[in-house]
């Protein structure tokens, strides 16, 4: 069976539960008006009347809620906004159940004429059960559904011993605009350092983590700097200016294809940006600098898998002074801006077919408060090494986007196409990490390991 087929049963599958659970409100409704319509008492012409007058109650329901769309989507879609079309069908089957009354009055039909009051109440009931069992269901699923669910991991975070390396220090983060940069700008500052400057060339990326830090770390001191790295005498003056003991550097272009088109930009930005900063942070007695690199660098055949392994080299070249240089490879982060998934997240929001490089394609993925958190680990150890994290297992892209679409609420391949587009300049199938014993040694913190040479 394809995944088209698959999808089709599973969908026909949630259709026949819900109808299910459709039918038990009704019924819950149904029978509710009858007992208040005879102050709890049997009606006088039997519960096997009122249990064949409901076989109709429950078909114009049914017919109602099919006509007005309310099985078009999954129940986890349901919102406020959703709210009128429910009330709408169950309005319309009150008139047809009114009209059925109006055109069969005599007493030998009265198993299919519930009376007007009964048909009243059961109109009101049965547009609270429906709604509310729709509106239940919804806030379960958005409660449990979340980036960790989606690549299926769980998920670590920064230890206290992390936190007391960066306390009272001053810390520089470039890029911190950035989806990492900007997370770990919010993780350092809630381990209290004495300074926190924010190194960022994006005027509006600056502002935006600059405005949530005044509101949530207001003890923290904050400078925005709107810096560019490249620019060697403003990171000079940086460093003039207040002396930070550790820097995060997390500023470079990350997106394959882009830097694939220009290798040239990506090699100033990614390479010689750092061996710039690295060789200004040893010149100022930097205590800790920690080169946020990438799964790419491993065995690269990109561009941008390549300036991030000379970076590497250049930044592991610096070691042998006071400074201890480091540099951490993971890879992809969940939902980062440029990332398959941001794409996938807006396709998905418009309605337009969800677009896949390959079907074998797998990548590593991790939250970015886990990426940021192991990171901030690695920063708070003494060793001079290029630190690989753990990512578990690769994530299979079009799985990750078949249960994107489902987490929407949509049919994959049915109300949501998937297209396959062929692997861009650069791209692998498969991404590599290795941390077995031939490849890596084990540290004591969970999901660090050091590579080897």
């Amino acid at each position: 069976m394809d995944r088209k087929a698959k999808e089709t049963v599973f969908f026909a599958a949630t259709r026949l539960i819900g109808a299910v659970a459709d039918a038990v409100a009704l019924a819950a409704a149904y029978y509710g008006a009858i007992l208040l319509r005879f102050d709890l008492q049997s009606p006088r012409w039997g519960w096997f009347a009122v249990l064949t007058s409901f076989s109709v109650v429950a078909v114009v329901h049914f017919v109602s809620l099919f006509s007005f769309g309310c099985y078009r989507l999954a129940w986890r879609r349901t919102h406020l906004e959703d709210l009128p079309r429910y009330f709408a069908a169950t309005f319309l089957a009150c008139v047809v159940l009114t009209i059925l009354r109006v055109f069969t009055p005599v007493d030998s039909f009265a198993s299919v004429r519930p009376p007007y009051s009964v048909t009243l109440i059961c109109f009101v009931l049965a547009s609270i059960f429906l709604v509310i069992w729709r509106i239940a269901w919804c806030w379960f699923w958005e409660a449990r559904s979340s980036d960790k669910a989606l690549i299926r991991r769980d998920v670590l975070h920064m230890g206290e011993e992390a936190a007391s390396f960066f306390s009272g220090k001053t810390v520089m983060v470039t890029g911190a605009g950035g989806s990492i940069g900007s997370e770990i700008v919010r993780q350092v500052a809630a381990a209290r350092p004495k300074m926190l400057l924010l190194v960022e060339r994006g005027e509006t990326a600056l502002y935006d983590i600059g405005r949530e830090m005044r509101e949530r770390a207001a003890e923290v001191q904050i400078r925005q700097l709107m810096k560019d790295v490249n620019d060697s005498s403003a990171m000079r003056a940086i460093f003039e200016e207040f002396h930070p003991e550790v820097v995060l550097h997390a500023a470079a272009y990350k997106h394959v294809p882009m830097v694939e088109e220009n290798p040239e930009e990506g090699w100033r930005n990614n390479t010689e940006a750092t061996r710039q900063l690295g060789e200004i942070s040893r010149e100022y007695g930097v205590l800790r600098f920690v080169l946020i690199s990438t799964d790419k660098a491993v065995s690269p055949v990109s561009v941008m898998g390549k300036t991030k392994l000379a970076a590497e080299k250049a930044v592991m070249e610096l070691n042998g002074g006071a400074t201890k240089f480091c540099a951490v490879r993971f890879g992809n982060v969940f939902g980062s801006s440029g990332s398959v998934v941001q794409l996938f997240r807006e396709q998905i929001a418009l309605r337009m077919p969800v677009t896949v490089t390959h079907p074998e394609m797998e990548r590593y993925f991790m939250t970015v408060s886990e990426a940021v958190g192991l990171v901030l680990q690695a920063a708070s150890r003494t060793e001079k090494a290029i630190y690989t994290l753990d990512m578990g297992d690769r994530v299979n892209i079009l799985d990750l986007a078949e249960r994107m679409i489902r987490q929407a609420g949509y049919r994959p391949y049915v109300d949501i196409p998937i297209v396959f587009t062929g692997i861009r300049p650069g791209e692998k199938l498969r991404e590599e990490l290795d941390v077995s014993e031939k490849s890596a040694y084990k540290t004591d913190m969970a999901r660090i390991y050091i590579t080897k040479s």
